[in-house]
C-alpha cells in the first residue's frame, strides 16, 4: 500500500492484507494538513436544511460562506423556490470590531417583510463564534415582532467536522417538530427523511410509497414545506434515507413521539427492494404487502435485461468509491455487482464503526477502505489499484480527470436521478457512457500509463524467452 500520513494508517484498510481484528479508527476531526475532502460544520447544516423550499435561509458571516453554499444541491422543488436565493449579512471589519446583531436584525426584519417566508433559519459561521454575536436572542426578537419560527443555526466551521453539521440541522428542524406535536397519528403513514430530492428522487419514492397504499406525511427535507414538517409527528414510522445527516432527528422524534425509524437506501436493484418491503412488513398489512410484491416484481422485470446488457460490456473494470454517507458506499458497491464491476477502494466521509466492519464484509479482497481521506491519498490509492472508474462528488471530479479515470457523479451536486429502479438504469447509463468514452485516449495520464505497462510487458517478455531458451 502506498505510504500515508502515521496519524492515519488507522483509518486505512485492506481487506485480507491485513489482521481482520485490527481496529479502525472513524469519527475524529480531519487531520491538520492533510486538506481533508469534508466540509465544515456549516456546509454540513446548510446543505441538510438547504431544501426546504418556502424557508428563508440567511448566512450570518463573510459573504463567501453564502456563496460557497449557494444552490449547494441540486434539489428540486415543487412549488417555491425560496430556498435558491442565498442571502446574507456580509459581515466587515466594522461588524467583526463592533458586532454583528444590528445588521442581523435589520437583514431578517427587511427579507422577512419581502418574502414572506413560512420560517426563517439564522446560519451562525465562524466569525460568529469568534466575536460572540447573541444570534439567539436576535432570533427570538424578530420571532415575537413577525410571528413566523426564526431558527438559529448553531453552525460555526470550527466547531468540529461535517457529522456536527447535521446535529445542529437536526435540532434547528426539531423545533419544528415540536411546534406541530401532539395531533392524531395517521394510519399506513411515513415521514421520508434524509432525502434531498437530488434531481427529483424524492417524487421517484413517494410515487413508490403510494402504489404501496402508504401516505408520506412529510419529506426532510427534499422538496421540504414548513407546515408539512410540523404534521411529520403525526407518521407511524420514520424511514431514514442518509442515515448520517437525519438518524439523530428520528432518535429525538422515536424519544418524544414514540415514532420508531427505519435505516434504509434506495440506491441498487437490491436495497429499493428491500426499503420497500422493510416498510410494508413494519405495518403488516396484507394488501400493502401485495401491492409491494406487485410493484417490485414488476419493475424489476422491466430494467434487469438492460442492465445485463450493460453488464457485457462493462464486466472486469474496477471502481473506486467516495462519498459522503456510508450506506451510499454499501448501495454502490452492490449496484457494481450487478454490472461485474469490482471494488478497488470504498471509503466516505461520515461513517461510523459499525458500517466500516459492515464494509468490510461486502467489499472484494484487496479493496482498500478509507475514512476521510484527502486528494494526495486518493489519487495515489488509485494508481496503485489502477481503477477505471470513481464515483464521488464535485471535488472528487478532478482528482479523476487530471488521472485520466472515468467519473460518476453520486453526490448532492448531480442533476440525474440515480435513486429507485428507473435511477439504477440512470446510473448503468452514466457508468458506461463515461468508462467508455472515446476521448480517454487522448488523456496524457492514461497514455503515460499504458506506455509504462508497455514497457513492463516487454520486459516480462523478454525474461520469459531468457527463461525458456
Amino acid at each position: 500500500m502506498v505510504e500515508i500520513l502515521k496519524d492515519r494508517k488507522k483509518q486505512v484498510f485492506q481487506k485480507g492484507a491485513e489482521k481482520e481484528d485490527r481496529s479502525f479508527v472513524c469519527e475524529k476531526p480531519s487531520l491538520a494538513g492533510s486538506v481533508s475532502q469534508r466540509a465544515c460544520v456549516f456546509c454540513g447544516s446548510r446543505v441538510v436544511l438547504y431544501p426546504i423550499a418556502d424557508a428563508l435561509h440567511l448566512v450570518h458571516g463573510p459573504v463567501g460562506c453564502a456563496a460557497y453554499t449557494w444552490d449547494i444541491r441540486g434539489s428540486l422543488s415543487s412549488g417555491p423556490e425560496l430556498h435558491r436565493l442565498s442571502f446574507s449579512t456580509d459581515l466587515r471589519e466594522e461588524e467583526v470590531i463592533y458586532g454583528g446583531e444590528k445588521k442581523l436584525y435589520a437583514a431578517l426584519t427587511e427579507l422577512i417583510k419581502a418574502y414572506t417566508p413560512k420560517a426563517a433559519f439564522v446560519y451562525a459561521t465562524c466569525i460568529i463564534g469568534l466575536i460572540g454575536d447573541d444570534v439567539q436572542a436576535v432570533c427570538k426578537k424578530v420571532e415575537g415582532e413577525q410571528g413566523i419560527p426564526v431558527i438559529p443555526v448553531h453552525s460555526e466551521g470550527f466547531r468540529g467536522t461535517k457529522k456536527d453539521g447535521y446535529k445542529a440541522a437536526c435540532e434547528a428542524l426539531f423545533r419544528l417538530v415540536v411546534e406541530g406535536g401532539g395531533q392524531p397519528g395517521l394510519p399506513l403513514s411515513i415521514n421520508i427523511l434524509g432525502d434531498f430530492n437530488l434531481a427529483g428522487e424524492t417524487w421517484l419514492i413517494k410515487e413508490y410509497y403510494r402504489q404501496m397504499g402508504i401516505q408520506v406525511v412529510s419529506c426532510i427535507t427534499g422538496d421540504g414545506r414548513v407546515d408539512e414538517i410540523r404534521q411529520s409527528s403525526r407518521a407511524g414510522l420514520n424511514v431514514v434515507q442518509c442515515s448520517g445527516s437525519m438518524t439523530q432527528l428520528a432518535k429525538m422524534m422515536e424519544e418524544s413521539y414514540g415514532i420508531p425509524f427505519k435505516r434504509v437506501s434506495y440506491f441498487g436493484i437490491e436495497d429499493t427492494a428491500e426499503a420497500l418491503y422493510s416498510v410494508a412488513r413494519h405495518f403488516n398489512d396484507p394488501k400493502v404487502m401485495r401491492k409491494t410484491e406487485e410493484l417490485v416484481r414488476t419493475e424489476v422485470q422491466r430494467i434487469y435485461p438492460e442492465v445485463q446488457r450493460f453488464r457485457k460490456v462493462l464486466e472486469g473494470k474496477r471502481a473506486a468509491i467516495y462519498v459522503g454517507g456510508s450506506f451510499k458506499a454499501f448501495s454502490l458497491v452492490k449496484a457494481l455487482r450487478h454490472l461485474g464491476i469490482g471494488t478497488a477502494i470504498v471509503g466516505s466521509q461520515t461513517g461510523n464503526p459499525e458500517d466500516y466492519e459492515y464494509l468490510k464484509e461486502i467489499c472484494d479482497e484487496g479493496t482498500i477502505i478509507v475514512d476521510d481521506t484527502n486528494p494526495l491519498e486518493l489519487s495515489r490509492f488509485m494508481m496503485e489499484q489502477e481503477v477505471d472508474l470513481l464515483i464521488g462528488g464535485v471535488k472528487e471530479r478532478p482528482i479523476a480527470y487530471k488521472m485520466g479515470v472515468a467519473f460518476c457523479d453520486h453526490n448532492h451536486e448531480r442533476k440525474t436521478a440515480l435513486a429507485g429502479f428507473e435511477g439504477m438504469l440512470n446510473f448503468c447509463r452514466e457508468v458506461y457512457s463515461s468508462l467508455m468514452s472515446p476521448v480517454w485516449q487522448f488523456s496524457p495520464a492514461r497514455q503515460k500509463r499504458a506506455s509504462l505497462r508497455k514497457v513492463e510487458d516487454d520486459r516480462h517478455e523478454r525474461d520469459q524467452r531468457v527463461v525458456l531458451s
